[in-house]
Parts: structure tokens; sequence; C-alpha cells
């Protein structure tokens, strides 16, 4: 028996909806970003080339642990043989799965991309094409609970690329002390990549979430607290670092391919 807006005990509306806004911009213009930073993530990936620029390294390309990396890359070794069939396999294809699964299990990205994609719902008060719902209990969707190790992973490469940010404070002749605009962009998208970590309701959870008493846990109370107010701006944090990583590797795509020049301010 339907249930929901498709039960029989309801009015029997024809249309979609009554609103006469423009409901479908936010949903149309969240598909056309999201749909196009997957394209550009998947064409780099597969690129496999132009991701270093001594001292830059792009975020979809660190940490490079394959033994095809640009000479240089890699300042943790490089143990891995991604080939297949003979080829190179980018290693951009294993790094990006664990930010990219901590984007797409976030908790605000599943609405975002359930409204643009999926249509479930696409806006408030607008029905959905779909007739049944079983949440998030089936295939695919019940990968959404590995949200919290995705997180988990994501502090780690967090970590890593703000090790590559400091990195950037050496010039060309690995001399420290220097300051170009490279320097700033990275330092730029690892900030931001914490402002998202810290900020998400996993972090907010893991640190305060189950105490019973926050009396008995002050430090853990505090912490609580500060997550919380980032917490409020997770929206803002999610889409600024989306677009803060994307253009970090545009530069140092650009800066390695000779494009563009990397300017030093000191």
């Amino acid at each position: 028996m339907a249930t929901g807006v498709f039960s029989a005990s309801r009015a029997k509306i024809k249309e979609r909806t009554l609103r006469t806004d423009r409901w479908w911009v936010q949903p149309a213009i969240t598909f056309g970003v999201l749909f196009s930073f997957i394209i550009y993530a998947t064409l780099r990936a597969f690129e496999n080339a132009n991701y270093f620029a001594e001292p830059l390294i792009s975020p979809f390309y660190s940490p490079c642990l394959s033994t095809e990396c640009v000479p240089g890359s890699s300042l943790m070794g490089q143990p891995f043989n991604f080939t297949l069939f003979g080829s190179a396999i980018s290693p951009a294809l294993f790094i990006l799965i664990f930010p990219l699964g901590f984007r797409m299990t976030c908790y605000y990205y599943r609405k975002a991309y359930y409204r643009a994609f999926w249509f479930s719902p696409p806006a408030c008060a607008v029905a959905e094409p779909h007739e049944k719902y079983t949440g998030e209990t089936r295939a695919p969707l019940i990968l959404q609970n590995a949200h919290r190790w995705f997180f988990y992973a994501g502090l780690v490469f967090n970590v890593i690329l703000t090790y590559d940010a400091i990195l950037a404070f050496r010039n060309q002749e690995k001399q420290w002390g220097h300051v170009s605009v490279g320097t700033l962009v990275l330092l730029f998208s690892s900030f931001m990549l914490w402002m998202y970590s810290l900020s998400c309701h996993t972090c907010r959870h893991t640190i305060g979430g189950r105490l019973k008493h926050f009396s008995k846990h002050p430090i853990r109370y505090r912490l609580w607290t500060r997550i919380s107010i980032l917490n409020h701006s997770h929206q803002q944090f999610a889409w600024v670092s989306l677009f803060a990583v994307a253009f970090a590797d545009i530069y140092v795509r650009q800066v390695s391919s000779g494009a563009w020049t990397n300017f030093y301010l000191f």
C-alpha cells in the first residue's frame, strides 16, 4: 500500500508542486557545480601529468607513492607499482578515493546531491518521482554508513597536505624562508580542508557526542563547544574547501606545464 505523498488518504494533486518561485534553481546549480567537479577531477586523475613543480604538488596527487611518480614529488618513498597491463596507473585514482569518499558521504553533501541528482526530494514541498523510499539501508546508499571511516582517513590526508603547504615555504633550490603565490594557494587549501573536517558532524559527535556528564570531561566539553560553533558553518566550509582544493590543483597544473609563473613575494 502506498504511503507518504502517494497515500490514498492524501489529496490528489496533479501538479508536482504548488510553489510559484524558482525552486529548481538551487538544485540545478548544485548539480552543475558538483558534476563539473567530478568531471574535472576524473580528467585530472587520468591525465597523470603536470602535478608537481618544485616545491608545489597538487593535492590530487599527494602523497605520490607510485614508482611512476615524478622525481622529487614523493617525500614518503615510492613503494607501490601502480601498473595495469604494463601501463602506469595514475596514483590520483587511488588517492581521490578517500577525500571524495569523505565528501560523498558527508551529511551536508548527502542533502545536496540527493536533491540535485536523485530528486529525493528536489526541494521543499516538491514531490519526488520515487514511489518507494528505503533510506540508507540498502546498496548503494548503505555505504553512507562508512562516513566515519572516511572522516578518519580525511584527517590523515589533511596532515599530509598541510605538510605539503609547509614545504612550499621553500624556493626551487629548496631554500627555506620563501613565500610564493603557490605557498598561499596551498596554505589556503589545506586550511579550508581542516575547517571542513573540524566542522563535520562526525567530528562533533566523536569529540563529545557520547558524553553523559560534561562536567567530568571539561577538556572534551570545551572542544565540543568550539566544534559546535564551526558546525554552524559546515555548509560554507564544504563549498569553499571544494573550490580551494580544485584551484590548488589548477594552479599547480598551470605552473607545472609552464602556462603560469609561480611568482615569489620574498
